[in-house]
């Protein structure tokens, strides 16, 4: 069985099949892209994904295990993170104080014991600092540390929002539009980084991304989604040149 996995998915709303009958598989250590025209689907397969959506049938398969069995809850502590479209981050908390809410899934202390803040719990808190400095120093944000996330620019806030999800340490990284907002210099290094997680933290990454620089940089594979439906799966050069994706893009020619 592949790392993550994925057959015959499916889920409506209001009767329009928004991921119709979607399957793909994705293999450990990869760097997997999903495109699409807006409205396509690409988001609500993250959604299902992370478990906010019930399916209507399908099976979702993550390392060994069967995802449909699961919660919400449980999806960060078995080793999937997710960035958003939209940043989810504490406008009035630091930088540093956000990146330890992605520790929240470590946290197996007792509420007696951190009520009473027992060594346990100290040894805990100073292990969650560690791993957050760890972050910080691998995504180069060390200047921005105890800033608050209200004063700094979009470009950071991207940035520090995929510094969170790296502090639960996935082994499954799923990044809902990392380049939107982004200028090109920003959305350079924002591929640097994609490149760096797979090869120096070893997490297999699956993005949805408009931008076909990124996704030619990045992406080992691409999946090409219209109308909720799979229409191409291949090398970038492949799937950006198949006729139903070229359609979906720019129109059929007449």
């Amino acid at each position: 069985m592949s790392f993550l996995e994925i057959k015959n998915l499916s889920i409506s709303f209001g009767g329009v099949k928004a991921v119709d009958d979607v399957s793909f598989a994705i293999e450990e250590g990869s760097v997997f892209a999903i495109i699409g025209p807006n409205g396509a689907g690409k988001s609500t397969i993250f959604n299902l994904l992370s478990r906010f959506y019930e399916p209507l049938s399908g099976q979702l398969h993550f390392s060994d295990n069967d995802l449909l069995e699961l919660g919400a809850k449980d999806i960060a502590r078995l080793g999937i993170a997710r960035t958003f479209q939209n940043l989810e981050l504490f406008e009035h908390a630091s930088v540093l104080q956000n990146l330890l809410v992605g520790r929240h899934v470590h946290n197996n202390q007792s509420w007696w014991r951190q009520m009473l803040f027992t060594d346990s719990v100290v040894d805990a808190e100073l292990e969650h600092r560690r791993k957050v400095e760890e972050v910080i120093d691998f995504l180069e944000l060390a200047h921005y540390r105890n800033q608050m996330i209200s004063g700094l620019p979009y470009g950071v806030r991207k940035k520090i929002e995929l510094a969170r999800a790296l502090c639960i340490e996935p082994k499954l990284l799923l990044l809902d539009e990392p380049s939107s907002g982004l200028n090109l210099e920003e959305t350079e290094e924002m591929g640097f980084w994609i490149e760096d997680i797979r090869r120096d933290l070893n997490i297999t990454v699956v993005l949805i991304e408009h931008n076909m620089s990124l996704v030619a940089e990045v992406s080992d594979r691409v999946l090409a989604i219209v109308n909720g439906r799979v229409v191409a799966e291949g090398s970038h050069t492949f799937v950006k040149s198949h006729p139903d994706v070229v359609s979906a893009y720019l129109g059929d020619a007449k």
